[in-house]
């Protein structure tokens, strides 16, 4: 076994975890454990970035010692109105926003993963096409899933979505 792992290059390490984690959702069908795998691992990944924001901008605040002169973006604080209050109110909206972007980072991987797997089973062939239609709607999706989206917020999170995905599938065999 040592001998296994000393001859596998970093890329076969990479495949095995991906093929892992499909294995740890068996529910019937390969759509299914497709979704429920990037559900899974987005969500993890949305919640880590979530909670890491939000420290960096605690942080930031408490070095500055005047929170009125911190320049960040209004969206970037979600947690913002929380000053003042205490720990427990602060770890409940900690919990809220992080539960929030968790989904959201969860359903976008899901719908994006779903969505490609299901124009490649209809269309017998995985190309950019299948990339940038998943791309597009999942970004219209997920444009929808803000407070305040508008047509145009729709329509330039779906060109977005559309056109990194079929970047990142053209890259693909480069890398």
């Amino acid at each position: 076994m040592g001998h296994n792992l000393e001859t596998r290059s970093f890329m076969d390490e990479v495949r095995s975890l991906d093929n892992a984690a499909g294995g740890l959702f068996d529910i019937g069908h390969p759509l299914l454990n497709r979704i429920a795998g990037s559900f899974v691992t987005a969500a993890g990944i949305g919640a880590v970035q979530a909670v890491s924001r939000e420290a960096y901008f605690t942080a930031l605040e408490n070095a500055s010692g005047d929170k009125t002169s911190i320049t960040s973006p209004k969206k970037h604080n979600l947690l913002r109105g929380l000053r003042g209050e205490t720990n427990s109110n602060s770890l409940e909206g900690l919990v809220k926003v992080t539960g929030k972007e968790s989904i959201q980072w969860g359903l976008a991987a899901g719908m994006y993963s779903g969505l490609t797997y299901g124009l490649k089973e209809a269309r017998g062939v995985h190309d950019w096409r299948n990339s940038a239609i998943a791309g597009a709607v999942t970004g219209a999706a997920l444009a929808l899933t803000s407070d305040d989206s508008s047509q145009e917020q729709i329509v330039q999170f779906a060109i977005t979505g559309a056109a990194v995905s079929t970047a990142a599938n053209m890259l693909t065999g480069i890398f």
